[in-house]
């Protein structure tokens, strides 16, 4: 087994490697020869001692018995002698072995596979300073009724958004633009009513048809302080707020200042409405919201800020509980008269009753309209109160055609649309 591992190992090899050397006396003199062997003849008698050369014969196969001991024991354990404990055979590998334990190398996360995850959301909007200077907006923003702002947002086709009072009255304070590389918008002489939300996204477009690009947007929440103003401004003083159990409500109570501490009272009985987080919750982006409104939360209500050293009283809300059950229009259709001479005037109304918070729009399809028949439409709607706190809103759309031709016989088609769906309905009017 030894010589099978060490195929240039002899035993005349181990004799050279552990001949001891010979004293420096006899350096000079020849090695002795081993004696003749014996010639046959009647047997010798046993010598007293043992030349020197069977003694360095007996060594060689002593040590040759020890390495294969060695070597059988290697085979069971497995273990192997140190480095320096054995001779190195030629070509083999003289790195030391090592059972130091090694990491793997995990790969950064720029380099692992993103394709499952989600487009990160770009911000696209920067706030434009004096002489020139470009910021982003923080979050929110607090600045002094008066300034003027200006907003740009990246992208060749920008769709804005921002606080409803500077869009219903078209407020020309506020300009909208669109350049080659950018949207613009601009408002100056700011008062406590602009306070809100303005934001702004890339628009992907198809034609004419246009979709919002989630990953490009940008927005900010401008707080503008006046003084003598906590609350922003209501268009009146007294406000209505309708109890849908199927949706949120909101008491609008938003301030001018950020830091400015609100709360909810009741009028009667006169107590204050803790916003704990289950029923009521406050947003200063909205104001107290009721999470699940019910019948009991009806009546008045009003909200206190303090800010500064100052207190201020907001106007007044009346909580109203909604009965309508929400779902498509509820619609009907009636005509003037389902039979017109010719030259006559004939109406034709259609109507819907539905929650008071829920706007409804109406579409027209009549018999002259292919041929552009001049005809005038007339949309209107009002709040019905039928006690008890239960509140209707009546929604009306009527088609007017003035002088009544055959052109004008046949179908009259209303289709009422809310957020939950829609409703058509027809009457027909013939010529007479």
């Amino acid at each position: 087994m030894f010589f099978k591992k060490f195929p240039n190992f002899s035993p005349q090899t181990v004799c050279l490697l552990k001949k001891p050397n010979p004293p420096a006396a006899a350096s000079q003199e020849p090695a002795p020869r081993p004696p003749p062997p014996p010639r046959p003849g009647p047997a010798q008698p046993p010598r007293s001692y043992a030349p020197r050369s069977e003694v360095r014969e007996m060594k060689v196969w002593l040590l040759l018995g020890l390495l294969l001991v060695h070597e059988a024991l290697e085979d069971v354990t497995g273990q192997h002698l140190p480095k320096n404990k054995r001779p190195k055979e030629p070509g083999e590998n003289r790195i030391k072995p090592t059972n130091k334990k090694v990491k793997p190398k995990i790969p950064k996360i720029k380099d692992r596979d993103s394709a499952d995850s989600t487009p990160k959301t770009q911000s696209i909007m920067m706030q434009v300073l004096d002489k020139g200077r470009f910021q982003k907006p923080a979050a929110t923003l607090s600045l002094l009724a008066g300034q003027s702002v200006e907003l740009r947002c990246k992208g060749s086709r920008i769709g804005w958004s921002y606080p409803a009072y500077l869009d219903t009255f078209k407020d020309s304070r506020i300009s909208v633009k669109q350049n080659e590389r950018y949207g613009q918008l601009t408002l100056v002489n700011s008062t406590s009513a602009d306070t809100g939300e303005f934001s702004c996204w890339g628009q992907l477009c198809s034609g004419y048809i246009c979709r919002k690009d989630e990953t490009k947007t940008g927005s900010t929440y401008i707080f503008f302080t006046e003084k003598g103003e906590l609350f922003v401004p209501s268009p009146s003083y007294f406000d209505v707020v309708y109890l849908n159990p199927d949706r949120q409500a909101v008491v609008p109570c938003r301030v001018t200042v950020l830091s400015a501490k609100v709360t909810l009272h009741r009028e009667f009985p006169a107590k204050e409405i803790p916003a704990n987080g289950t029923d009521v919750v406050y947003d200063m982006k909205r104001g107290f919201v009721y999470l699940q409104p019910h019948s009991e939360h009806q009546g008045v209500v009003y909200c206190r800020a303090e800010a500064g050293g100052r207190s201020q009283i907001s106007v007044k809300y009346q909580l109203l509980y909604v009965a309508v059950p929400s779902g498509p229009p509820s619609t009907t259709i009636l005509a003037s008269s389902n039979k017109v001479k010719s030259g006559d005037d004939v109406s034709v109304l259609c109507t819907v009753l539905g929650e008071p918070d829920v706007e409804v729009e109406f579409t027209w399809i009549f018999p002259g309209q292919k041929d552009e028949r001049p005809v005038t439409i007339q949309d209107t709607w009002r709040l019905i109160h039928r006690g008890l706190g239960h509140t209707t809103r009546l929604s009306q759309s009527v088609i007017t055609v003035e002088d009544f031709e055959t052109i004008d016989a046949g179908y009259y088609i209303c289709t009422a649309q809310n957020l939950q769906g829609q409703t058509t309905v027809a009457t027909t009017v013939e010529f007479s």
